[in-house]
């Protein structure tokens, strides 16, 4: 800070040295130019001219005596031939202009160089300051950011300056401030829920094996322990293969190739119509061609989880569109009634329209997440809004589209 001060200073400090001394000189040039005549009109307006003449002349009947021009400075040993007998009177006009002259020349000079002194100190001091005024919300900042850390994210500059640069720079910081506290709570929540989500699933498989073996239990119950380990760990299964998948397509895309996302539609359409059918869903499915820049694999991903997530939160009798155009996917469904409120919050990790009850087929909360993961490592925009009648729809942008 103290070395952007200096020379902050010396640029300013300079640059008004520097207008004082152009301004001095200037001022000396016209001086000089314009003093002499002007000393000599004031010496022959002054003294009277009847006061030089010389006996013999007659001042009224010659003109050109009257007129005789002091006021042009004669260089030292210049002969001067004025005629008329007044080159005495002449001569000593001329010293009394030439010595005014350089006096008052002498003198303009130590004045103006004592003001430049001054002037120069002044333009220093007065530089330093406002140097320090310039950069006092930098030093406001620095000092401010030094002090953030994980405990006092939520603090802000909030710097109070009139707008400018350095204001458009401290709100452009408190910005950055609210993503990134931003993104450490999402971060928090979601380690907080995965831990949550692991271990309720480890909780429940060691109750059926305790509770339910701790006493020589009978061949049923036995399977029905079987088949609620074995319901539990897929669970935790799914869980898992989300949590990768989602760390997966938060690291970027490796690769890009053409990837037909209308195939891809059609294809988890296909896959999806027997298990909607089964719990009374109608799956309508509309495909334009559309190629996009990706990766296939995750394209696929994201398309099946939007569809399953649009299957699994609906209601018998309902319906779940697919559509793919040149503007890109979107996927609608009927269903619950959702609070716009709560829709941004949906694409989070583990966050859920309805509290969850654990039931069979419910998911773990990440299929709205991955799909918001896999759409920025495409370059993709997502939005969802809530349907009048219930229900989602889901809108995922691809750049070119």
């Amino acid at each position: 800070m103290t070395s952007e001060r200096g020379r902050l200073t010396a640029l300013y400090g300079g640059l008004l040295v520097l207008a004082g001394a152009l301004l001095i000189g200037f001022v000396y040039l016209l001086v000089r130019d314009a003093l002499h005549s002007s000393i000599s009109t004031a010496v022959t307006t002054t003294v009277p001219y009847a006061d030089l003449a010389v006996p013999g002349t007659d001042p009224d009947r010659d003109p050109d005596w009257r007129e005789a021009a002091p006021a042009r400075r004669a260089e030292p040993g210049a002969p001067v031939d004025l005629g008329r007998g007044v080159a005495a009177e002449y001569a000593a006009t001329r010293r009394i202009s030439n010595a005014a002259e350089d006096a008052a020349l002498e003198s303009l000079l130590t004045v103006s160089g004592v003001a430049l002194a001054l002037f120069s100190a002044a333009s220093v001091a007065l530089a330093w300051w406002m140097a320090g005024r310039v950069l006092r919300p930098v030093g406001v900042i620095t000092a401010r950011a030094r002090r953030l850390s994980g405990e006092n994210l939520h603090e802000r500059l909030a710097l109070k300056a009139p707008p400018g640069e350095l204001k458009e720079l401290a709100d452009t910081f408190d910005g950055m401030l609210d993503r990134i506290e931003q993104l450490v709570s999402a971060q928090q929540r979601f380690a907080a829920n995965a831990a949550h989500e692991l271990r309720t699933s480890l909780a429940v498989q060691r109750a059926a094996a305790e509770i339910g073996l701790a006493d020589e239990p009978s061949p049923e119950k036995v399977a029905r322990i079987r088949e609620k380990l074995i319901e539990t760990a897929g669970e935790s299964e799914q869980l898992i293969e989300g949590l990768l998948l989602l760390a997966v397509s938060d690291q970027g895309l490796q690769r890009r190739e053409p990837a037909a996302l209308d195939a891809i539609a059609r294809t988890v359409a296909t896959g999806l119509t027997e298990d909607a059918r089964c719990l009374g869903i109608t799956v309508e499915a509309s495909a334009q061609p559309l190629t996009v820049r990706g990766d296939a694999v995750l394209l696929e991903h994201l398309v099946h989880n939007l569809a399953a997530n649009a299957i699994r939160h609906n209601h018998p009798g309902g319906r779940v569109r697919l559509r793919v155009s040149p503007d890109g996917l979107e996927v609608s469904n009927t269903g619950p009634v959702v609070p716009p409120a709560t829709v941004p919050r949906l694409f989070e990790p583990f966050r859920r329209a309805r509290e969850r009850h654990h039931a069979p087929g419910e998911g773990a909360g990440l299929g709205l997440s991955i799909v918001a993961s896999i759409a920025r490592a495409h370059g993709a925009l997502t939005a969802a809004v809530a349907n009048p009648g219930g229900g989602l729809t889901v809108r995922v942008t691809f750049p070119g589209t």
